[in-house]
C-alpha cells in the first residue's frame, strides 16, 4: 500500500522517489513552500547609455580596463553627460565588467575587426646582437620592444611615413613618432627623441629584424648608452608580441591601411602622437598584463593582472623619473579626458584628408 501511494505522489509532483520519501518522513510544519529566487541588480537604460557614452569617448576598451578607467572619467563625466546622475553613478560602479559586455553588446557588433600589416627581414649584424630566446621577466621599467608601422596604402614604391611605436615591458607606456621613410639615421633619431620624452630610463631594447634596427647606427648607440639590444627569431611574430598589439590599439587602430607621404601628413601625425594621444593611452586608458598561462587538456587558461594605467604601474614600480612622475600625475588631474578625447577625434579628421586613400 505504501509503495503505491509513494508512486502516485512522485507521478503527481515529478519528485525522485527518494527526495519524496525525505519530505513525507518530515513533520508538516517542517515542509516549506518553494521561495523563488531574488533578482539580481537591475541597471537602468539611462545608466546604459551613459556607459555606452564612456565606452565610445575612450574608444572603445574592453570591459575590464572600462571597469578599472570609470572611477577617474565619472569625475569629468558629469560635465559632459547630463544623464549622470548619483544614482546612474551608483549604479555604473556596482556594475561588474560581464555585466558591462552584455549591455553593449549590441554596440559591439557595430566594431570592425582588421589584420596586421608586414614588414621585411635585415641581415646585417644579426651575430652580433643576441637573440632574446627566453619570455619577459622584468620589475622594472625601461626593457622595451620597438617596431615600424608602414602608412604606404596599397603602393609600397617611393618614400612615405612610418610610425615608430616603443612599448615598455613592466608599465605598458607606449610613445610614438611619425618619420619619412625608414632609414637608419632617420629611425635612430626617432629613437633618441623617444627617449628623450621616456619618465624612466631607457635599459633595453628588443626589435624584430628588420635592417632598420640591425644596422651600425642603432648597434653603436645602444653600446655607448649602455641600453641592452637584443632581437627576436626571425618569423616567429610572438617573440615580439608587446608591441604587436600596440601596433594595433596606438596606430593602426587610428590611422587604417590608408598612405601617408606629405610633410603636412608627417607633421600632423608627429602633433597627435607627442601631445593628445599620448597623455590619453598613458595617463588615462588602463591595460591588463598576462601573468601566466595554464594548460589543462585542451583547454588554455590565462590570468591577468589587475588593469592599471601605464602612469599607475610606473608610479608602483618606484623606477621612474621622479619629478616627471610627478609632473604627469599632477597634470592627469588638470585634463578632462572627454575633452581630450574630442581633440584627437578632430587631430584625426584633419589627417584623415592628408591621406591618400586606397582604390
Amino acid at each position: 500500500m505504501k509503495s503505491r501511494i509513494l508512486d502516485e505522489f512522485c507521478a503527481t509532483t515529478g519528485y525522485h522517489r527518494k527526495y519524496a520519501i525525505h519530505l513525507l518522513n518530515r513533520a508538516p510544519e517542517e515542509v516549506s513552500s518553494f521561495k523563488p529566487r531574488k533578482r539580481g541588480y537591475t541597471y537602468s537604460a539611462q545608466a546604459v547609455r551613459v556607459l555606452a557614452a564612456i565606452w565610445a569617448a575612450a574608444d572603445y576598451p574592453w570591459s575590464v580596463r572600462l571597469k578599472a578607467m570609470l572611477p577617474v572619467w565619472l569625475r569629468w563625466a558629469k560635465e559632459h553627460i547630463k544623464e549622470l546622475t548619483p544614482e546612474v553613478e551608483q549604479q555604473l560602479l556596482k556594475m561588474s565588467p560581464r555585466q558591462m559586455d552584455r549591455r553593449l553588446k549590441d554596440k559591439k557588433r557595430a566594431l570592425g575587426r582588421r589584420i596586421y600589416g608586414r614588414t621585411k627581414p635585415g641581415t646585417l649584424l644579426k651575430h652580433h646582437i643576441p637573440i632574446k630566446t627566453h619570455a619577459w621577466d622584468v620589475h622594472t621599467a625601461g626593457f622595451a620592444e620597438i617596431d615600424l608601422v608602414s602608412h604606404s596604402g596599397n603602393n609600397a614604391s617611393g618614400e612615405f611615413i612610418y610610425s615608430l611605436n616603443l612599448t615598455d615591458i613592466h608599465t605598458t607606456w607606449v610613445e610614438t613618432v611619425a618619420v619619412m621613410g625608414k632609414g637608419q639615421t632617420g629611425v635612430l633619431e626617432a629613437i633618441k627623441q623617444v627617449q628623450q620624452s621616456l619618465p624612466f630610463d631607457l635599459r633595453g631594447l628588443d626589435s624584430d629584424n628588420g635592417s632598420e634596427f640591425l644596422n651600425h647606427h642603432l648597434y653603436h648607440y645602444c653600446k655607448e648608452q649602455h641600453i641592452q639590444f637584443t632581437r627576436g627569431r626571425p618569423y616567429k611574430r610572438d617573440d615580439n608580441a608587446h608591441i604587436e598589439q600596440k601596433n594595433w590599439t596606438h596606430v593602426r587602430k587610428l590611422m587604417g591601411w590608408d598612405r601617408y607621404d606629405s610633410q603636412k601628413g608627417l607633421k600632423a601625425l608627429n602633433d597627435l602622437y607627442r601631445n593628445e594621444l599620448r597623455l590619453m593611452m598613458n595617463l588615462f586608458q588602463p591595460s591588463v598584463k598576462l601573468v601566466r598561462k595554464t594548460r589543462v587538456g585542451s583547454r588554455l587558461t590565462r590570468l591577468y593582472d589587475e588593469a592599471q594605467t601605464p602612469l599607475d604601474r610606473l608610479k608602483a614600480s618606484k623606477t621612474g623619473k621622479s619629478k616627471k612622475v610627478s609632473a604627469l600625475l599632477k597634470l592627469r588631474q588638470q585634463i578632462d579626458p572627454f575633452e581630450l578625447s574630442h581633440t584627437i577625434d578632430r587631430k584625426l579628421e584633419r589627417i584623415y584628408k592628408l591621406a591618400k586613400h586606397s582604390r
